[in-house]
């Protein structure tokens, strides 16, 4: 799961945080989606969680907006 490579990446979090962070890219993605593209969600989740948000429904919509925003 690309969630999971980019938060091995990343740094260290614990199975908790993983867990959450498995619950958005998963409520996020779409079948369609491209590698690439999944990947890139997989980043933007893991740095909107590591500047300190941690809640589940506020990470998703700050994950679906568009960058630069």
């Amino acid at each position: 799961m690309p969630i999971r490579r980019k938060a091995v990446d990343a740094g260290i979090f614990d199975p908790d945080e993983l867990a959450l962070l498995g619950r958005v890219f998963a409520q996020m993605k779409t079948p369609d989606q491209s590698a690439e593209s999944q990947s890139r969600l997989a980043s933007r989740i893991i740095a909107n969680f590591m500047t300190g948000v941690v809640d589940e429904a506020e990470l998703i919509a700050l994950s679906r907006q568009p960058l630069g925003r």
